[in-house]
């Protein structure tokens, strides 16, 4: 790891002591990639996402196919004019397993150094903890944006070449379309974050595990939009955020809430986690 210049500092009586020299944060990123990518689990739990997220969306596209009961051209029109196209794009199901996947991902970029003791070798190296953890979390944010990106943009295209065989697919840049690929890519890194966030905090492999799931598999299931306060806590979350970007056809329910609103969930996430994961690490550790 390149050092910077070693800098010294006056003290009493006249002497002048060195100073230990600060890491670079471009150094502390580059070594968060090489433990990163140097961790063969860590690329087949992605490349198990990778496949069963693409599957579950390219599944539903062929049952769709191989049901396929419209005939009438009007009624292939009404199958694209009611977003169903885009739904089997990138499917609920789907969605929720790239979040319960990527958010374990996340959580154990941390809780794994915690659990081998390999924290203590990055600390003793690189006593700036924030620092450490702020390189972490850009390492995890572009490789999972990365991901993301991959991942639904295999998938849209794989699930739309399979409804064209029935003349149903639609393109890139259709209404709606490019909106579904973005907001189901950024569900990756939005979930990575609070995973690592939650990690940083917990500490404990299988309760941070289980408090990732509640976050973001069982909330937005028990949140309805039945009462205001449900609706309102659901659309803080995540996922319902994904669900409200992908509706293209959108519908006002009793409580409803804008394309700008979802966005803002995915950016408070986001800059939540990241200052959860660089501040509690610090201060745990005093």
């Amino acid at each position: 790891m390149t050092a910077t210049t070693t800098t010294t500092t006056d003290v009493p009586g006249g002497e002048r002591s060195a100073r230990e020299p600060r890491a670079r944060f471009r150094d502390l990123v580059a070594a968060e990639w090489i433990k990163h990518r140097s961790l063969r689990s860590t690329w087949i739990a992605y490349g198990a996402t990778a496949l069963a997220v693409v599957g579950f969306n390219a599944g539903t596209a062929y049952d769709t196919y191989s049901h396929w009961t419209l005939h009438v051209p009007k009624d292939r029109a009404a199958f694209q004019r009611d977003g169903i196209a885009l739904q089997e794009a990138f499917t609920s199901n789907a969605a929720l397993l790239m979040a319960l996947a990527l958010g374990a991902i996340g959580a154990l970029v941390i809780v794994g150094e915690y659990s081998t003791g390999t924290n203590r070798t990055t600390f003793a190296a690189v006593p700036a903890h924030r620092s450490v953890m702020a390189a972490k979390a850009a390492v995890v944010s572009v490789v999972t944006t990365l991901f993301g990106m991959v991942v639904a943009g295999v998938s849209f295209a794989v699930t739309q070449a399979v409804l064209d065989r029935r003349g149903a697919g639609v393109s890139i840049g259709d209404q709606g379309a490019f909106r579904v690929v973005l907001a189901s890519a950024l569900l990756s890194p939005v979930c990575a974050l609070a995973g690592l966030a939650l990690g940083a905090v917990i500490r404990q492999t299988a309760s941070t595990m289980i408090l990732s799931a509640v976050v973001i598999l069982v909330l937005p299931l028990i949140l309805t939009e039945g009462r205001h306060w449900s609706a309102v806590a659901g659309h803080t979350l995540p996922y319902r955020a994904w669900l409200r970007l992908v509706d293209v056809n959108y519908s006002p329910t009793a409580f409803p809430w804008s394309i700008g609103g979802a966005w803002t969930v995915y950016a408070v996430w986001a800059c939540a986690a990241c200052a959860v994961a660089v501040t509690s690490v610090h201060l745990r550790d005093q």
